[in-house]
């Protein structure tokens, strides 16, 4: 099997569990692809240095026939992966190296016993549903795909004009401090913050947030994810920021730009035994109470 490993910075609480994990790897026959500058980060913190088939610095030197692509880090660590796999198809491993993780879900506490799982080829693969922001002047070597959202924002303290069409019929001008056009699995991330709804991933919606609408009425909606958003921005400061996920842009006031559903999903490894109604109790502490 051959296994890519992407990660960030972690604390010293994790230290131990990375090079079990390696070592697991490693015994199992994997050909470790691992990305060079956490590679060095382990060298350099742990006085450990994993042994490696292959280095990787950008998506265009992760090789296609990888077997499947560990994230160690947090949900953030977990977008950067996505922005590495693209269109390649390799499935990830989400591996929560800190706290709160609604797509790196293995916990430091079960990383073992999940690799022998693994190992034993007992899990399932889940795609996901990206969107896809697309304005004159993109270029092409960029991603401008989100596995969460996409979000059109001001860049003063003024208010902005969102004018939203929806397959050209009009929908709605927001006066808010941005928009928020999010998939299902991004639901429980920017949108969840702003009043927006959760969505099962596999729903095949797409949510519209407002940010501090100015009209109470305005409220999140839900609409297919067939559907093609355009938006256009009016505003004092004359431009605005455009983001996918955690890459932004800063667009003048006349670029319109349209989102929709992407041509490709993303793969993500899925243990058996798992469930997404257990993830949501889990880290959104449901009936933690005492009462209860």
């Amino acid at each position: 099997m051959i296994a890519a490993v992407y990660g960030r910075l972690f604390g010293k609480a994790f230290h131990q569990s990375v090079k079990d994990f390696f070592d697991i790897l490693q015994r199992e026959g994997t050909d470790i692809i691992i990305y060079k500058p956490f590679k060095q980060f382990i060298e350099s913190n742990l006085n450990f240095s994993p042994r490696v088939k292959g280095l990787f610095n950008s998506h265009t030197d992760l090789p296609d026939n990888t077997d499947m692509i560990f994230s160690i880090g947090g949900d953030g660590t977990f977008l950067d992966t996505v922005s590495l796999v693209r269109e390649k198809g390799i499935p990830i491993v989400g591996v929560n190296s800190g706290r709160l993780g609604f797509l790196a879900t293995i916990s430091q506490e079960k990383l073992l016993g999940s690799l022998d799982v693994i190992f034993r080829k007992k899990f399932s693969i889940e795609e996901r549903t990206l969107l896809k922001l697309d304005f004159p002047g993109a270029k092409k070597e960029d991603f401008n795909y989100a596995l969460n959202e996409v979000s059109i924002e001001k860049v003063g303290s003024t208010m902005i004009t969102i004018h939203a069409y929806i397959n050209g019929e009009f929908l709605n001008t927001y006066w808010a401090d941005g928009l928020i056009i999010s998939t299902p699995t991004g639901s429980t991330a920017y949108s969840l913050s702003v009043g927006g709804p959760i969505v099962i991933p596999g729903s095949d919606d797409i949510i519209i947030s407002p940010i501090s609408p100015h009209n109470l009425t305005v409220r999140p909606l839900v609409i297919p994810d067939k559907d093609e958003l355009t938006l256009r921005v009016e505003g004092r400061d004359e431009k605005y920021i455009a983001s996918v996920d955690s890459r932004s842009v800063i667009l003048p006031n006349s670029t319109e730009v349209r989102v929709k559903r992407a041509e490709f999903k993303m793969k993500i490894l899925k243990l058996k035994g798992h469930s997404y109604y257990g993830t949501l109790r889990d880290k959104l502490m449901w009936g933690a109470d005492k009462r209860n």
